[in-house]
């Protein structure tokens, strides 16, 4: 696998930073997750089948867990070993408490020179609010993303999943691959800290609503499903009740959904033949699409759109993505074997290399199922280390 021999220390909890540790173990890094001894918080987060938490299955696939208290000298020694062989460590403390663990970039760089750290929080390791407690839904507020999302007339919506720390995770992951790259591919053989907060990598996601403030003095505000930038754009209900996306970015493709939905006359229409034009006209361009796709069946919504070469999806539900062939085909689910529950069924991992695919090899593991592995195996400490360290509570 690509990532084959990269080591990686987790110890980070609930979202963003152990996506980014999954992002890595997916495509082959040695990832080893460290939780205090009572537990990750994530595995008390969601649902549960029986005694066993399903996100956590997802979250921290493809890695070894081990528990570990760090804010005990023991602890802290324990993790300063697993820094000399790791090339890079993942956390998510608020700034400041690693430091006070003797734990700081500072310190472990003096015993591994090449680590790269990870260090995720809300707000940043500067700045005034970087002492603040970060989570993903601050961060959809903050960021800019829930003032432009939900209807004109309603409240700033925010998503129903973890969007802030999905999208800091992946860019936690190419930033951890650009250190690694400089520090191996160009040779410096030095490690290197990576600052990254929860609100910026959304905020970058924004499209070019800095521009365009700076510049015309703009704010960009709530429009429904529709866009600035060009009509038609929407949400629209078949006549079977079901919903499909539309997006005409193009002008070749508004061109064309034009003409499949209002004749000759639409699509020659000059008020149409802009982006600027159709939005400044998107009720009329709106209600006509609508119209001609609440009159027939998604089938034939689906296949029309199609033979017009005109961009439109359906609006899945999970249940419906079980089924669907694209996903089918791909495949986009993946079924993985799991000692808790058996076979369970997860996202594949994204994307695919023709090479070296990354690939689901275990879902999240048990609490401190890779203590002895690891610490004993790996460490060196006896069996009987071990248990005076768990009575102690440090692991």
């Amino acid at each position: 696998m690509p990532l084959a021999g990269l080591r990686v220390i987790d110890a980070s909890s609930i979202l963003a930073g152990p996506m980014t540790a999954m992002v890595l173990g997916d495509f082959g890094a040695d990832v080893i997750k460290v939780e205090h001894p009572g537990g990750d918080s994530l595995r008390k987060l969601g649902f549960k089948k029986g005694e066993v938490p399903l996100w956590w299955k997802v979250v921290n696939r493809n890695k070894r867990c081990i528990t570990l208290s760090l804010s005990t000298p023991k602890g802290q020694g324990l993790m300063r070993q697993l820094v000399e062989k790791a090339d890079v460590l993942i956390e998510n403390f608020r700034p400041g408490t690693m430091e006070r663990w003797g734990l700081g970039y500072d310190a472990l760089s003096q015993i591994n020179p090449r680590l790269v750290m990870v260090r995720v929080s809300g707000f940043g390791q500067t700045g005034p609010h970087r002492h603040r407690a970060g989570f993903g839904t601050g961060a959809e507020a903050m960021s800019g993303f829930a003032h432009i999302t939900g209807e004109a007339d309603g409240p700033p919506t925010l998503p129903p999943f973890g969007l802030a720390d999905g999208v800091a995770a992946y860019h936690g992951a190419f930033a951890t691959m650009f250190a690694l790259y400089e520090r191996d591919a160009k040779g410096s053989g030095r490690g290197q800290v990576i600052d990254l907060s929860i609100y910026e990598p959304l905020f970058s996601l924004l499209g070019y609503q800095t521009t365009l403030y700076d510049q015309l003095g703009m704010v960009q505000n709530r429009m429904g499903n529709r866009s600035l930038n060009n009509a038609p754009r929407n949400t629209y209900k078949t006549g079977d009740n079901r919903w499909v996306a539309l997006s005409t970015a193009a002008p070749s493709i508004a061109k064309r959904v034009l003409g499949l939905c209002g004749g000759d006359a639409a699509a020659e229409d000059p008020r149409f033949q802009t982006a600027e034009g159709r939005v400044q006209h998107i009720a009329e361009v709106d209600g006509m699409v609508a119209r001609w796709i609440a009159a027939r069946p998604l089938a034939e919504v689906l296949d029309t759109f199609e033979e017009a070469e005109a961009a439109i999806a359906p609006v899945n539900d999970i249940a419906q993505i079980f089924t669907d062939v694209q996903f089918l085909a791909r495949p986009s689910i993946v079924s993985v074997p799991d000692e808790d529950l058996g076979q369970l069924r997860m996202q594949n991992v994204f994307p695919f290399l023709s090479r070296t695919p990354g690939k689901v090899r275990s879902a999240g593991a048990r609490l401190g199922q890779h203590n002895e592995q690891i610490y004993c195996g790996e460490l060196g400490l006896a069996a009987t280390d071990l248990a005076q360290l768990k009575s102690e509570g440090v692991i």
